[in-house]
């Protein structure tokens, strides 16, 4: 079967920068909604008329993945509005963040702490990748049908790099893929 859209595509890959460091590997398997919105543009064309067992290697630019890094998504709060297990790399999502954290940080971003001081807090609200080129080694593990649930959802449950929030769940959980 060769890949067109509408079909789901099961991937493994190894992600790096534009320096060679190792970010991600999927050693096992995940499945993409090809015609969805579980992969990259980029990724998706790529991807087209391939079948089972093509090996691909990709250069992604911020614009195609994650974008630029944006300075006015970072902002400096007080130590004291957050849990005293705050650790750096924990997340929370804009519309959950403490009373009294600046009004202007967006609701709608996902906010990683990454610094910690004894009176601030840094928080981020660019993807932990934006900015950054990409460089993508993938293979096609397997071709099926989409369902017509994963098409009228536009997933087939996974995202590409779909960042969860980690306040509900303990630091060290959060996965790229």
């Amino acid at each position: 079967m060769e890949i067109k859209q509408q079909c789901v595509v099961a991937l493994t890959w190894t992600l790096k920068d534009t320096l060679g460091e190792e970010l991600d590997v999927l050693d096992d398997p995940v499945e993409f909604l090809v015609g969805g919105e579980d992969l990259f543009q980029v990724i998706e064309e790529a991807l087209q008329g391939h079948e089972v067992g093509a090996e691909l290697n990709l250069q992604i630019e911020p614009e195609q993945g994650f974008g630029d890094f944006n300075d006015q998504l970072v902002f400096l709060e007080a130590r004291s509005l957050f849990p005293v297990e705050l650790e750096e790399g924990m997340t929370f999502e804009g519309a959950s963040l403490p009373a009294g954290c600046n009004p202007d940080a967006p609701k709608d971003a996902l906010y990683t702490v990454t610094e910690i001081y004894p009176e601030h807090v840094v928080l981020d609200g660019n993807h932990p990748l934006a900015g950054i080129a990409l460089r993508l080694s993938l293979t096609i593990e397997a071709i099926r049908e989409a369902t017509e649930e994963e098409i009228g959802r536009g997933s087939a449950g996974t995202g590409f790099f779909k960042i969860q929030p980690l306040h509900a769940t303990p630091p060290g959980n959060d996965t790229l893929h």
